[in-house]
């Protein structure tokens, strides 16, 4: 196969993963204005998660994905509630307690499931190749993608269709007049934090067929989450989506192409976004 076909299907599959890593992080940052270091860690800690509970405990890969994502959503909500709320309105606080939970997660992974990385099997429906428009594709990338637009189309129906929606835009848009107005905003950190948290640990799980789970998968996604929420903009699901795919191209792209220069080429847009247009493509600005 054509390595540019190559890098382009392995592009869309990390844009896809990188989107139910992003979309949550963009509501957070948004809506808390703090970026959470933590994401990239509840990612990983979803992946081993996930890896124990279908090779210790053989259970279905999906079941194994859905209470993977239960569990660290209920573990980012403890963090919210009983810390992050405690330092409201200290940012730089509440960047270092994030920060801190992350090497914290990381250490835990590392003596719980030791250093050595972690292969998990593809479920076995969904193992071999499909012929996609003339493109041999593999079945589970396939597959993940198609989830990631799933859940992309949940996601924009919950915020734009539903009452919960709609506080959590107020909340974006302008939290302070979203309190006069009654909105419980401190409710929806909990609710947008656990949100987060649940489709990290659950895109931490559907990628670990194709990441393999190892020490330091989480400050391998966190920059790249924070290049898409720069980019998309803060609480966009719209730039979220978008820019998961250009991350994605351009990091798969610049890893093959261009390896002793990725970094800067992934970086690049980021800092050219921040200096002409820091709230990003489809953001508003924040005063």
């Amino acid at each position: 196969m054509n390595l540019t076909v190559v890098l382009a299907i392995n592009s869309v599959t990390l844009g896809g993963l990188l989107f139910l890593l992003s979309a949550g992080f963009s509501l957070i940052f948004g809506l808390m204005r703090i970026p959470n270091l933590t994401h990239g860690s509840l990612f990983m800690l979803g992946a081993y998660l996930g890896a124990t509970f279908v090779i210790w405990f053989k259970l279905d890969f999906w079941l194994a994905a859905t209470l993977s994502a239960l569990l660290v959503a209920l573990f980012g909500g403890i963090v919210e509630r009983f810390l992050l709320r405690q330092l409201a309105g200290q940012q730089q606080a509440q960047v270092l307690v994030t920060l801190g939970i992350a090497f914290m997660i990381a250490d835990v992974c590392l003596m719980v499931w030791t250093g050595d990385p972690i292969a998990v099997e593809t479920p076995q429906w969904l193992v071999g190749t499909t012929n996609l428009l003339g493109v041999v594709f593999p079945v589970y990338r396939l597959a993940v993608i198609l989830i990631a637009v799933a859940i992309a189309v949940v996601l924009w129906l919950l915020l734009e269709r539903t009452r919960l929606g709609a506080m959590i835009r107020a909340g974006v848009d302008d939290p302070e007049m979203a309190r006069v107005v009654g909105i419980r905003v401190s409710r929806l950190f909990t609710v947008v934090f656990c949100l987060g948290a649940a489709l990290a640990g659950f895109a931490g799980v559907i990628g670990a067929p194709i990441l393999s789970v190892y020490p330091g998968l989480d400050f391998d996604m966190l920059p790249l989450a924070l290049v898409i929420v720069i980019l998309g903009g803060t609480g966009s699901l719209l730039g979220s989506f978008l820019g998961s795919f250009i991350v994605g191209f351009i990091y798969n792209f610049g890893q093959a192409l261009l390896p002793e220069l990725a970094y800067f080429v992934l970086f690049l847009p980021m800092l050219l976004m921040l200096l002409l247009r820091p709230q990003g493509l489809f953001g508003r600005h924040v005063p």
